[in-house]
């Protein structure tokens, strides 16, 4: 039997995994990632604008934290000359990314507004960041290197020239593609890595801990996130278990809505009940519930009261 060693040697350089690391999981790694490593955002933004900045302090995080008031949160949010980024991480292709996007820059425009000391309805122009928008996308479903998505594309009057358009840069970050930008960031690179060796490792059947455990060490071992990994190794572990019980509640989920669809003995009524509970969780995913979803996953009575509260 191979060693771990070689096993990471051969095996993994020659290809992907084909099963999931977490989807919720990778988005939350992503953002602790580089919130914690000021320098390897800096060293992201310089290789996305071909800047050369070298003060790490001159960012300024905005991100938008979970509270009551907000809709949605993204995942990275900084300012520096000049230029608001919001940086987002997916692992599933969605097309209302726009959207999503113009709805977290209106609420950082709202703060910007809030704390100005000019008035909104005053005379003097307010001045406000330039934004730039961009998609991490790490999904195992084929996508291009790159691609735009504008906000006009989901406008119903294509006739008419929308007053309104935002577009949202989306690069596939997966190991092996935009080999360019990944040589210019080094962490970006890594983390790439590291979800590709964890791919592997959930792959071979071993109980879930044990598998990213191994994972875990095999990357520090390679140096591939070593010491972000040797210094935050029980909260990557606890992120990466946190949200496999939050997939066995999306296959929960999935398996309750076919009963359904067969109780009432209608093709449509699968389609609905999937449907519905993948609203549910997409909407508990982005206001940041997991221990709602997890205990939803649970307790059928909750369930039902959380599709009520969100009016599903």
């Amino acid at each position: 039997m191979k060693s771990k060693k070689n096993y990471f040697r051969t095996r993994w350089f020659v290809r992907r995994g084909r099963h999931k690391v977490y989807r919720q999981t990778k988005d939350r790694l992503f953002r602790f990632l580089f919130e914690k490593d000021r320098e390897a955002l800096l060293q992201l933004y310089n290789a996305l604008n071909s800047t050369d900045y070298k003060d790490a302090s001159r960012l300024q995080i905005v991100t938008i934290e979970n509270a009551v008031y907000i809709v949605m949160k993204n995942d990275l949010a900084f300012v520096i000359t000049g230029t608001l980024n919001l940086y987002e991480h997916q692992s599933t292709y969605n097309p209302n990314l726009p959207v999503r996007f113009l709805i977290y820059l209106a609420e950082e425009y709202q703060q910007i507004v809030e704390q100005a000391e000019e008035s909104i309805y005053g005379t003097k122009q307010i001045s406000l960041p330039t934004p730039q928008c961009v998609v991490f996308y790490n999904g195992e479903a084929e996508a291009p290197e790159e691609q735009i998505l504008k906000l006009s594309d989901a406008f119903e009057n294509k006739e008419r020239q929308a007053d309104v358009e935002l577009t949202v840069r989306m690069l596939n970050i997966n190991h092996g593609h935009n080999k360019a930008l990944m040589e210019k960031c080094r962490t970006l690179a890594e983390y790439a890595q590291f979800v590709a060796v964890s791919r592997e490792y959930a792959a071979e059947g071993k109980p879930m801990q044990e598998a990213l455990e191994e994972a875990v060490e095999c990357c520090i071992e390679h140096g591939i996130l070593s010491e972000f990994l040797k210094k935050y190794r029980s909260e990557v572990l606890g992120m990466l278990l946190d949200e496999f019980d939050v997939e066995k509640y999306e296959r929960t989920i999935k398996k309750e809505g076919y009963e359904e669809g067969h109780a009432d003995g209608h093709a449509n009524g699968l389609q609905e009940g999937i449907q519905r509970m993948n609203r549910l969780t997409v909407m508990l995913l982005e206001q940041n519930r997991t221990e709602d979803l997890l205990r939803a996953a649970k307790d059928k009575k909750y369930q039902e009261q959380l599709l009520r509260e969100f009016g599903l």
